[in-house]
């Protein structure tokens, strides 16, 4: 076979393979590269900044766009990074894209990467796809390490989808802007209540990807700054974060999945479910700890419609569950589920880390159906 038909055949696989890809659609996990461990070459940095809006491989950068190994030094700070040996830093006015092919058009989609402040202290982040944006403010820092997992979900509008993830921010040093790294993408299922549980993804199982080494879990940001919700079925409705975490970090008290509430009672989440006015149900859910070393009294505040309810909980830090109930009548065809912690809390061996109790497997039945969780009658 001649040297043209070989080339030939090669290009042709090449393009059968990229049909097959955009086919298959969008896959869960990290984008290509989104960990940023394939870098420019020598010749298109500049010490750590990037030169060339194409230098990293299978991003488009523009603005002050820095390449950083871990274990760089700023002055007196280390800059460490969570997942692999880089990270990139997005300096004033700074952006990453990157364009994804295999898009369903009206589908869900959740955005997760891991994100640290560095020598700027107010510092935020524009994040965009399919013409919807969120702003995503770091001024909180939830773990320990400075690094935290965001989430941010948006509706594909074509099957072509450009991610972006930008830096508005203008400071003195063109380079005090946050470090970037293991970005991710998960397609969200639309929950659905069922004959059994009127409350939709009442156990948290559907949610952002979470990235597998990781041990702070997933910030789902308050829903002033999220059109589409990453944790489908619920809103946080309050001016700080909820954690989502999963069993392979964290003690979870049913499934994979479940959600920490964090902040006290600026970290609500919230649910509205369709009711008959006038008719009887019954809440239940489950309270625990996340075994991450919260211990103490630990308290969920829990509403349902006009009727509420405090369930204590004495942690130990290593893990546990309390399940309560709450009945509740029916005022309208709406009604309202609300849970957030009544203190802030912080972790025994890291006064820095906010931390909570964990909320999981939560169902609303009416009481002509045995509630989960009571006994029978004899």
């Amino acid at each position: 076979m001649g040297r043209l038909a070989i080339a030939g055949s090669v290009m042709l696989l090449l393009l059968l393979c990229t049909m097959c890809r955009m086919a298959l659609g969008i896959t869960d996990g990290l984008l290509p590269n989104g960990n940023f461990e394939r870098g420019p070459l020598p010749s298109q940095l500049r010490g750590t900044r990037v030169v060339g809006a194409s230098a990293i491989p299978s991003w488009q950068t523009s603005g002050f766009v820095e390449y950083v190994p871990s274990g760089r030094k700023q002055g007196d700070m280390v800059l460490v990074v969570p997942e692999g040996a880089y990270a990139v830093r997005l300096g004033n006015e700074a952006s990453i894209r990157q364009r994804l092919h295999g898009a369903t058009r009206g589908a869900r989609y959740s955005l997760t990467f891991s994100a640290a402040r560095t020598c700027a202290q107010a510092e935020r982040l524009n994040v965009s796809a399919s013409g919807q944006s969120g702003v995503l403010a770091m001024q909180t820092m939830y773990s320990s390490n400075g690094w935290d997992s965001y989430a941010w979900a948006w509706v594909a509008d074509a099957d072509e989808v450009e991610v972006v993830i930008h830096n508005p921010g203008v400071t003195e040093d063109p380079a005090c802007g946050p470090l970037i790294d293991s970005v991710a993408i998960k397609t969200l299922n639309p929950p659905r209540r069922t004959n059994k549980n009127l409350v939709k993804n009442g156990d948290f199982e559907e949610g952002p990807y979470i990235i597998p080494g990781t041990k702070w879990g997933v910030l789902i940001p308050s829903r002033v700054v999220d059109d589409h919700s990453p944790l489908p079925g619920w809103m946080v409705e309050s001016l700080k974060a909820i954690k989502y975490i999963d069993g392979d970090s964290f003690a979870v008290p049913r499934g994979r999945r479940a959600v920490e509430l964090l902040a006290g009672k600026e970290s609500a989440i919230a649910q509205v479910i369709r009711t008959v006015p006038g008719r009887q149900y019954v809440m239940s859910f489950t309270v625990g700890d996340a075994s991450n070393a919260c211990r103490g009294s630990l308290m969920v505040e829990a509403y349902a419609g006009r009727e509420s309810s405090k369930v204590a909980y004495e942690s130990s830090g290593r893990g546990g569950v309390k399940r309560a109930v709450l009945p509740f009548r029916a005022a309208s065809a709406r009604t309202r589920l609300v849970f957030f912690s009544s203190f802030y809390s912080t972790r025994s061996d890291d006064l820095s880390s906010l931390c909570g109790p964990v909320l999981d497997d939560v169902a609303v039945v009416s009481v002509r159906a045995r509630p989960f969780g009571l006994p029978k009658r004899s």
